[in-house]
């Protein structure tokens, strides 16, 4: 049987969700956060029901929360549900920022805990299962979903879209344009419960503002000149599915407002109708501006803010990846060899470290574009600099002119420089300019006669 651990300093609580969940789960008991980690590194149970109050300091989260970390750290895969009071929301949503999977407010009613706990436990087996099959099927090392990178930024990325994808909380992606925002939202989607639903992306930035509610929203006939049918809007596309807002910082002020309005009610007015529309998707937003910049320049409100942003993925720009734009540029060389039929199969050592010293401005994006172009326009079986849009040929590092010193050269340019001061400012006594270097004065005769200083 799979293993559910219950936490509660509260004894009638632990024994009541025992009796009521011992046939389905094995059903493990833990009064403190002590008691709790003990058995969760000896049993590893899958699932973790937490309350946030434990001793010693039962009327405050401090226990639940450093016990939740303390899982997560131990185990990113776990779900944790947490069991909190009816006054504690902010208290639950910052758990679930952490990386709770759900919250539930005490007093607990058996059969909607059951449904929630099922709920966790089918979303772990298919986590497992997503994993075991990518380790299998991923032809390309350190591929998920698409996306390839090992360096520590990119696989704490796949961690939290492992851990989000499970629920329904709003997610807010950031970085820089071209680090592959629609591919961590769609690969949310994919992961999700919803993944049999529509992925429907749409870019704020791309859609003018006059026609930008009406693709959000919808309209009815007749709302505008030009409106001789109502259509749906991209929210009702996207029912049952997943909403991408990529560039929601550019979205204008006034349809913040609806937005957050849809966020906080789940429903919608088309522009030009009173009805009111129920709708059912999870809300993805990304961004490449400063958002927060945005809020004092009153370009964005705060409340929408905290809204798209329960939980926030931030990408690093490829520049900061270390190897992993080599890894990405042979997965593209690799892609477009195949589809214009070229034999080239390979970049050059000279192309390679034109791909680490380049610092990708564009990103990702970027590195496609210059890469597509390479196979196209190369005419050997290896891909050099010149290629890729390098605007010369790198000088061999023989040739290359001596416009910095060695390390041996600095260390004695530093010594000669701090040794004349240090005379300088004794007025030419030795001893004394040996005391303040800290050396002894036949030490520092000998770095003079290394440094050919003269005493004058």
């Amino acid at each position: 049987m799979e293993k559910l651990l219950i936490v509660d300093d509260n004894q009638d609580i632990r024994q009541q969700l025992k009796w009521g969940l011992n046939q389905d789960f094995q059903v493990l008991l833990a009064g403190d956060a002590r008691e709790a980690m003990s058995c969760f590194k000896r049993e590893r149970p899958t699932v973790v029901v937490l309350d946030l109050g434990l001793p010693p300091h039962p009327d405050s989260s401090i226990e639940g929360f450093r016990c939740l970390e303390e899982m997560l750290a131990a185990n990113p895969a776990v779900k944790v549900i947490m069991l909190t009071g009816n006054n504690e929301r902010e208290n639950a949503l910052r758990a679930v920022r952490t990386g709770a999977f759900d919250f539930y407010a005490k007093p607990p009613v058996l059969s909607e805990l059951k449904v929630i706990i099922s709920r966790a436990f089918h979303l772990a087996n298919i986590d497992e299962q997503n994993l075991g099959m990518t380790e299998q099927e991923g032809a390309v090392p350190g591929e998920h979903w698409g996306m390839i990178g090992s360096c520590p930024d990119m696989q704490a990325v796949y961690t939290t879209i492992r851990k989000v994808a499970s629920s329904n909380a709003p997610i807010l992606i950031t970085g820089e344009s071209g680090t592959g925002k629609e591919l961590v939202a769609s690969a949310i989607h994919e992961a999700s419960l919803r993944r049999r639903g529509p992925f429907v992306p749409i870019n704020c930035g791309a859609i003018p503002e006059n026609l930008l509610e009406s693709e959000l929203f919808g309209h009815e006939k007749g709302a505008f000149t030009g409106a001789h049918v109502a259509v749906q809007g991209k929210l009702s596309y996207a029912q049952r599915g997943t909403l991408f807002l990529d560039e929601i910082g550019e979205l204008p002020v006034n349809l913040q407002v609806k937005l957050l309005r849809f966020l906080q009610e789940g429903t919608i007015q088309r522009v030009g109708g009173r009805e009111e529309i129920t709708i059912d998707t999870r809300t993805i937003c990304a961004t490449n501006v400063d958002i927060e910049k945005a809020i004092a320049e009153g370009r964005f409100r705060e409340d929408l803010y905290y809204r798209i942003g329960v939980i926030t993925i931030k990408l690093p720009p490829l520049r900061e990846r270390g190897d992993d734009v080599v890894a990405v540029a042979d997965k593209f060389l690799k892609l477009y060899a195949k589809e214009n039929k070229k034999k080239v199969n390979r970049f050059s050592p000279a192309g390679i470290a034109f791909l680490k010293r380049h610092d990708w401005p564009g990103n990702v994006r970027e590195l496609r574009n210059r890469v597509q172009r390479a196979v196209i326009m190369c005419e050997g079986a290896a891909i050099g600099p010149l290629d890729l849009g390098c605007d010369h040929e790198p000088v061999a590092a023989a040739e290359k002119p001596r416009d910095q010193l060695s390390l041996r050269e600095a260390r004695e340019k530093m010594e000669r420089e701090m040794i004349l001061a240090a005379i300088e400012r004794q007025s030419g006594n030795i001893l004394k300019a040996a005391e303040d270097l800290g050396v002894s004065r036949p030490t520092l005769y000998d770095l003079m006669r290394k440094l050919s200083l003269h005493q004058g």
